[in-house]
């Protein structure tokens, strides 16, 4: 499998990470949208929401508890931010492992349809 995710998790590509535990990883994107871009993800791969197993749900949960934690620590819960999952190519995922984009610290308008 070839996945820059997975590479990351593994310590083959570096990151700066932000986040870590035995299921979930959060580092800062690359190429940011915002001041603060951060991706969470989980460690085991997962392609898509859509092939996320029923067994799998609670790490949902998990992910978004954490992201709501990030957002604390990096200063954007109180002025707002963007928690982006990004389903497939034609939703516009680039990354075939699922994770969620934690963007804040500028001004969001309507999302765009």
């Amino acid at each position: 499998m070839d996945c820059i995710f997975c590479d990351i998790v593994s310590g083959k590509i570096p990151s700066d990470t932000v986040y870590q535990d035995e299921e979930v990883m959060a580092f800062r994107d690359i190429n940011p949208k915002a001041s603060t871009h951060l991706i969470i993800i989980p460690k085991s791969h997962i392609p898509t929401l859509a092939h996320l197993s029923k067994e799998q749900l609670p790490l949902m949960g998990r992910l978004v508890g954490i992201a709501n934690k990030l957002a604390k620590d990096e200063g954007i819960s109180q002025s707002g931010y963007k928690v982006v999952i990004n389903c497939g190519r034609g939703g516009g995922q680039l990354v075939p492992h699922l994770h969620l984009h934690l963007i804040g610290g500028r001004y969001f308008f309507e999302p765009p349809l």
